[in-house]
């Protein structure tokens, strides 16, 4: 890049400049321990240039979302049949990851035997596919690194990140003799305001299923972690809903709804008791790990919010349906032609699959097995949970997996690493501080799919997201501290 490295002048320039628009327009999160001063917040991690991603690629990403979409519908829809494959899987998954796998699927068999309340046919899976893309073999192609089926984040963020480094282009910011990229191959994220279409569409589903709502203008719960640092990503959503959307929004922890929800009796609906405000849609920020779930109450709370006549996104099944074994399970063509049996459709989803070794006692996962004890380096292991902090690399995974009883080594798969493209031409920003290093970028493609126990009522694309962090650190998560936001500059 001409315009790179910029001197020390023009960089300290650019970083107040980045550090005033971020403030101006609310790109920011909360610094630890925020609790005691909730008004002090600070500007989000992230690069202070765009990343180069290639075209092809990043279409590649797009078009085939709403694939992926109707592929996890039908997993879902799947997994509700006990006679199912992948019933069974999750079953059994449940017995070797009983602290959470195993947890959520007693959840949901607790409401299956609940009949008390009429049940709930309508899911809204929120999703986001994460990629990288892989020069391996010599030509770029993406290769997915999760598929993530439950509280997926920076849909706010994103967009305002992609806006930040847009405006610091036109506005000379980078070179004062004009822009250094063409503003047209900047990708500008609509993820905050997509998000909220779907919640809003899903509420509008949930008002059509009866012939008079109890009230007018059911709303959306938001279920957040207690001191949630990523706030004001969220924010964005609650604030779309109400400004395009005139749909009131409330948020809520595990706490609250054990203290403040009630469900009728009669119609299975759930209502904030204070209010008598009709909730709508249950919209999960929290939930996706153990350290979620504090207590034995957090998990009556969701059973409770599960038992409601609410709109779930996503519902038990739904975010089961993203665990890493299914995943895992996929990247096998007779697996996934159960669910997609469009040729072309099929074949775009394998192109985006690494190499993924379940560690049982069949005879790929005895070679996976070997793999992970004999030849480690080119693999990552991945247990079921969401969240930064939980895979081990590499080296590391021998002496992990001889700490542990190996009938629990079928909690985890073993996932070939993906090898990216360094970028050498970007800076991180965090806390102030610059960082000059190599960066590693993750796509993360954000889809919307509303389904029911038949069928697919609405499919769609619903914005990007560009996370980079250090090529010196294997994990990503902003929030957890590894990565930050970027944004995308197509070639």
């Amino acid at each position: 890049m001409a315009h790179y490295p910029p001197s020390k002048d023009q960089l300290n320039e650019l970083i107040q400049e980045v550090n005033q628009w971020a403030i101006t327009n609310g790109l920011s999160m909360y610094p630890p321990k925020f609790e005691e001063n909730p008004s002090n917040a600070s500007v989000s991690p992230v690069t202070i240039y765009p990343t180069p991603i290639l075209r092809k690629c990043f279409d590649e990403a797009v078009q085939i979302q709403p694939v992926f979409n109707e592929l996890y519908a039908r997993i879902t829809q799947d997994m509700a049949q006990p006679d199912s494959y992948l019933h069974k899987t999750t079953e059994a998954l449940a017995l070797s990851d009983s602290e959470f796998t195993g947890k959520l699927w007693s959840l949901y068999l607790a409401t299956l035997k609940s009949a008390q309340y009429k049940k709930q046919n309508f899911r809204l899976g929120i999703f986001r596919s994460d990629y990288l893309i892989d020069k391996k073999k010599g030509t770029e192609q993406i290769k997915q690194v999760e598929f993530n089926t439950v509280s997926v984040s920076f849909a706010g963020l994103s967009e305002k990140v992609d806006r930040l480094h847009s405006y610091l282009n036109r506005a000379n910011k980078y070179d004062p003799k004009g822009p250094i990229y063409n503003d047209q191959n900047m990708v500008i994220s609509d993820s905050g305001y997509l998000l909220s279409k779907a919640l809003a569409k899903a509420v509008e589903s949930y008002k059509s299923q009866q012939s008079s709502s109890t009230t007018s203008d059911p709303i959306v719960a938001f279920i957040v972690q207690r001191n949630e640092r990523n706030v004001f990503d969220q924010k964005v959503l609650e604030l779309n809903l109400l400004e395009k959307f005139g749909t009131k929004s409330v948020r809520l922890t595990f706490d609250d709804v054990n203290d403040k929800l009630f469900i009728d009796d009669k119609t299975g609906k759930l209502f904030i008791r204070d209010t008598e405000q009709e909730i709508a849609v249950v919209y999960y920020r929290t939930g996706y790990t153990t350290t979620d779930y504090t207590s034995e109450k957090d998990w009556e709370a969701r059973l409770f919010l599960e038992k409601s006549f609410a709109i779930k996104a996503p519902d038990l099944l739904t975010q089961l349906s993203g665990s890493k074994k299914i995943q895992q399970l996929l990247t096998d063509e007779g697996v996934l032609g159960k669910y997609i049996s469009d040729a072309e459709k099929k074949s775009s989803l394998l192109k985006t699959f690494v190499k993924i070794y379940p560690l049982d006692d069949t005879k790929l996962g005895r070679e996976g097995k070997r793999l992970a004890l004999s030849e480690p380096s080119k693999y990552v292991l991945k247990p079921q949970r969401e969240g930064g902090g939980n895979n081990v690399y590499k080296e590391n995974i021998p002496n992990f997996l001889k700490g542990i009883e190996e009938r629990h080594w079928d909690a985890y798969i073993l996932m070939e690493l993906i090898e990216p493209e360094l970028n050498e031409n970007n800076i991180i920003l965090r806390d102030n501080k610059s960082y000059n290093e190599p960066i590693i970028s993750e796509l993360g493609i954000y889809g919307c799919v509303l389904f029911n126990d038949e069928q697919v009522l609405s499919n769609e694309f619903s914005g990007s997201l560009l996370r980079s962090k250090f090529n010196t650190s294997n994990e990503g998560g902003v929030a957890a501290g590894f990565g930050c936001l970027d944004s995308i500059i197509l070639y």
